[in-house]
């Protein structure tokens, strides 16, 4: 699954998402175009909330809204009954704005400033997930001020380094994130923090990664946090009433990759969790997981037109699209590798290798390196699969390129949930000298 469940050749040969035909979608939209798939969002997030309460009914999904967040997106996430995770203010005002519960709403971040805590707190969101231990003496300073006492877990750093691009692994011993078990400092803060007299410690965080293959990696993880959950019991008499073991389950980015399955997923999780707090004779607890990339990862493309076909004889032939970087940071930030194909051609066969390269000042400015094509003309509606996920979430505006539209697609009807940004908004916040 590269592209959304939905996705099909229609009768004129077009591919066609959710029931629309993408060629029709971005003759209407304009290109660059995010579209969407619903029916492929709502599918992945039940298929979490099953395969988790089937094995144990004390667990939660929560997701990773860094992933994809929208107004259009936080109604689905509610409706389809998962909380949701934020990590920074901007991302938990448009959960306000979409009336999220708050009472089902976790909070992340390695520098959460004090009006990002400020807004957690009038909002009485359900847990904020501490990461050091200046936010600890900060929050507990503003929750007396404020007359509350906020539910709170401890991110723990556990020394796992999976098998992914470096920038995005988070729980090996040299991170920025979290508490780390080396030299005792995750004992002393969680001693520390039940000292607090305004916070509410209810469990423990870990998260050591994304785009994860390998599920040993997170049943090695679960050993050493339940590891450290027996010792925090045995020294302070604190029982974790809650452990979260993060997100970071990988998705097909090409044809031969080879994630596991939600359930399989699962499996290792909540066994994990019930096997190691046996082994310890202390009870088990609630757990909770963060998907992201998973559950929209593969529910979008992106639509480009193609521009500029350049061919450079014995090297190679450069085919240059009206997006790029501003649109898709992830191949230059950490060789994100992607297919491609035609959407009007959707049943031509692939005759020849291209490059896909963006339409920014900057060499590096390319999307996809030597991908086989049918023949490319200018003119051609180009589809990148499987960019639900970190897509418009990293959209930006270099050389002062607008971010494109996303639309949802559902059942033959297409909803446009973020408008196109236009020329008069890249200069809505400029003032001049005089």
């Amino acid at each position: 699954m590269v592209l959304p469940l939905t996705a099909q050749i229609n009768e004129g040969g077009h591919l066609e998402i959710g029931g629309c035909d993408t060629v029709e979608l971005a003759k209407r939209f304009n290109t660059p175009l995010f579209v969407m798939d619903e029916m492929t969002i709502r599918k992945q997030c039940r298929e979490y909330l099953s395969s988790f309460r089937k094995l144990d009914k004390n667990t939660e999904v929560i997701y990773a809204s860094k992933a994809f967040i929208s107004i259009a997106m936080c109604q689905i996430i509610q409706e389809e009954g998962l909380l949701l995770d934020v990590s920074s203010g901007g991302e938990l005002y448009i959960a306000k704005k979409a009336n999220f519960p708050s009472e089902k709403i976790f909070m992340h971040g390695n520098n959460k400033t004090p009006q990002e805590l400020e807004l957690a707190l009038e909002m009485g969101i359900d847990c904020i997930v501490v990461d050091s231990e200046n936010e600890l003496e900060l929050l507990d300073k503003m929750a007396s001020e404020k007359g509350v006492k906020p539910d709170i877990m401890l991110r723990i750093t556990p020394g796992i380094k999976p098998s992914t691009h470096n920038y995005i692994q988070t729980g090996q011993v040299d991170s920025k994130f979290g508490f780390g078990l080396a030299d005792g400092i995750a004992l002393e803060t969680v001693k520390r923090t039940l000292e607090y007299k305004n916070l509410c410690l209810r469990g423990l965080h870990i998260h050591i990664g994304s785009q994860i293959f390998a599920l040993h990696s997170y049943a090695k993880a679960i050993e050493i946090i339940m590891d450290f959950t027996k010792q925090v019991f045995d020294e302070t008499g604190f029982s974790a009433t809650e452990i979260n073991v993060g997100g970071g389950l990988g998705i097909k980015y090409e044809a031969k990759d080879e994630p596991s399955t939600i359930k399989e997923y699962a499996e290792v999780i909540v066994r994990g969790v019930q096997r190691e707090a046996e082994k310890h004779g202390i009870p088990c607890p609630k757990i909770l997981v963060e998907p992201g990339r998973s559950i929209v990862g593969n529910s979008g493309v992106t639509l480009y037109t193609v521009g500029t076909i350049k061919k450079i004889p014995g090297i190679r032939t450069y085919i240059s699209i009206d997006g790029g970087m501003s649109d898709n940071l992830r191949p230059m930030l950490y060789d994100a590798v992607y297919e491609a194909m035609i959407a009007n051609k959707a049943n031509f066969e692939p005759v020849s290798k291209v490059t896909l390269a963006g339409k920014h000042c900057e060499a590096g400015d390319v999307l996809i390196k030597d991908v086989k094509l049918p023949s490319v003309e200018v003119g051609d509606i180009l589809c990148t699969p499987a960019t639900g996920a970190y897509g418009y979430m990293m959209a930006n505006n270099y050389n002062k390129q607008p971010r494109p539209a996303v639309i949802f697609v559902n059942k033959g009807n297409a909803t446009e949930i973020i408008r196109r940004e236009n020329y008069e908004d890249l200069v809505c916040l400029e003032r001049p000298l005089k």
